[in-house]
């Protein structure tokens, strides 16, 4: 049981994610008398910080939840995946995937799920961890020989003068005929089933008041947009704020399982996790 009557929910600091957030910050969703309080930090930051199960419901990476399943159970709402699109592979020059091995690519953090998928689909590179906001100076100022970009940054690349080299979540879709699972929603166990199961279903009812006044949804998202004019952020909020995000439903589950099972072979993952779903 809590010891406050404050839920934290931490998410990034991006439009989709303030998107879904909207309803809890107009207050026009609630979780019984619960006051949710939301977190911002990059995903990363996030990642770690559900490794101490230290707020009470997170977004986190899907990779990252390899590591937190006996901790966190997944919500059914609120989660991130492309299909056929995803994280984005960038250089300063046009090249085959091929061509990064041996090179030095930039990574948005050890745990997110562009590092796995990278490390899934690309040839053996030398990685270094970098801030996300970072990677598209980092390669076009050749510090690194490519990145992979996450975030709005799959709409802006090109006006930091890189190159597109490969899309992740269209690789992964054409291997596997399964979307991409790149983020989730996820609760703690502790707090019990039926508070988790309200918190999800609150979370969706959130997402639909962000679609029901989708122009405000967007303005407000906007604040988290870094450049985004208003029309590439609703873009953007429509790329991540989807069916799925409504219910991560029978392929999502399957897309997540196979992720893991994928990673688990390749040694990129500890084991393969036990899915819990609450709402």
């Amino acid at each position: 049981m809590l010891a406050t009557q404050v839920l934290r929910f931490g998410h990034s600091p991006d439009p989709d994610d303030a998107f879904m957030f909207y309803g809890f910050a107009t207050g026009a969703v609630q979780v019984r008398d619960y006051r949710v309080e939301h977190v911002l930090e990059d995903i990363e930051s996030l990642n770690r910080r559900a490794l101490t199960a230290e707020l009470e419901m997170t977004a986190v990476s899907a990779h990252a939840y390899a590591h937190l399943a006996d901790r966190y159970w997944v919500m059914r709402t609120g989660a991130s995946v492309g299909r056929g699109y995803g994280p984005l592979v960038v250089a300063r020059e046009d090249m085959p995937l091929e061509a990064l091995a041996g090179k030095k690519v930039a990574l948005p953090g050890a745990w997110t799920t562009g590092a796995l998928v990278f490390g899934l689909l690309a040839p053996a590179c030398e990685t270094v961890q970098r801030p996300f906001d970072g990677i598209l100076e980092d390669v076009a100022q050749g510090r690194a020989d490519a990145g992979v970009i996450i975030h709005e940054g799959q709409l802006t690349f090109a006006e930091h003068g890189v190159r597109r080299v490969a899309d992740l979540g269209q690789l992964w879709q054409a291997e596997t005929a399964l979307p991409l699972p790149l983020g989730l929603d996820v609760v703690r166990a502790d707090l019990g089933r039926d508070l988790a199961d309200e918190a999800s279903r609150a979370l969706r009812a959130s997402i639909e008041y962000a679609c029901a006044h989708e122009d405000d949804a967007v303005a407000y998202a906007m604040k988290f947009g870094r450049g985004l004019d208003r029309e590439r952020c609703r873009r953007f909020v429509r790329m991540y704020v989807n069916d799925d995000t409504r219910d991560l439903g029978p392929d999502g589950e399957r897309a997540l399982r196979t992720l893991y099972t994928r990673g688990a072979e390749r040694g990129l993952i500890p084991q393969i996790p036990d899915l819990t779903f609450v709402g």
